[in-house]
This record gives structure tokens, sequence and C-alpha cells, in this order.
């Protein structure tokens, strides 16, 4: 399995990046994938999910409305648009898969190296 994330970079207060991850090793068509984020000092969190078949979409909260999960099975590439970005969103972001509980914690077995986002003026 690897999961390489690309697109990041530095961006004003409202600005927008678009944000890849090309997958390989697995069946790409057929994974529940993930984005995650970790800004510095923090734990990490969920971001968004997009599952297999129907491709449904789920997000956390604070990103609902700006972030746009999506994912391309004939190129086997997951992205996320990111608009109206703001300074809470300044993380590292990481596309991941297998997603499982350990002792209460969620945990992804899979997850690529990272690619880092900066929100400001």
């Amino acid at each position: 399995v690897q999961l390489v994330e690309s697109g990041g970079g530095l961006v004003q207060p409202g600005g927008s990046l678009r944000l890849s991850c090309a997958a390989s090793g697995f069946d790409f068509s057929n994974s529940w994938m993930y984005w995650l984020r970790q800004a510095p000092g923090k734990g990490r969190e969920w971001v968004s999910t997009i599952y297999n078949g129907d491709g449904h979409t789920t997000y956390r909260e604070s990103v609902k409305g700006r972030f746009t999960i999506s994912r391309d099975n004939a190129k086997n590439t997951l992205y996320l648009q990111l608009n109206s970005l703001q300074t809470e969103d300044t993380a590292m972001y990481y596309c991941a898969k297998d997603r499982y509980w350990e002792l209460g914690t969620v945990r992804y077995k899979y997850r690529g190296q990272g690619t880092q986002v900066t929100v400001s003026s």
C-alpha cells in the first residue's frame, strides 16, 4: 500500500487549495478513504470520509461547506478541495485507509507522508 499526498502550500485566508493523494497497491475503487490533519501541537483529527460504491461523503463540522472530498477511481486518486481557508485550517494533511479502533481510539492502518497546508496573511 502506498499513499502519496501533494498539493499543499501557503495560501492567504479565504484562498483555496486542492490536495491530491495518489494511491497504489490495493483495490482503491472498493476502499473507504479518509483525509486527516494534524496542526502543530495538536492531535490528529479526522476531516472527511468518502465511501466506495455511491461515493457517499462525510465531513467534520468545522469544514462542512468549505471542503469537498472526491475520488477518481480510474486514476486511483483521492482529492480534497479546500475553499474559504481559515488560519485554523493550517495543518499537515494526510490521506489514509483502513480505519479501526484500538482501546477506544480510532487509528488508521495506512497513511501517507502528508502535505503541509499553511493559511496565513
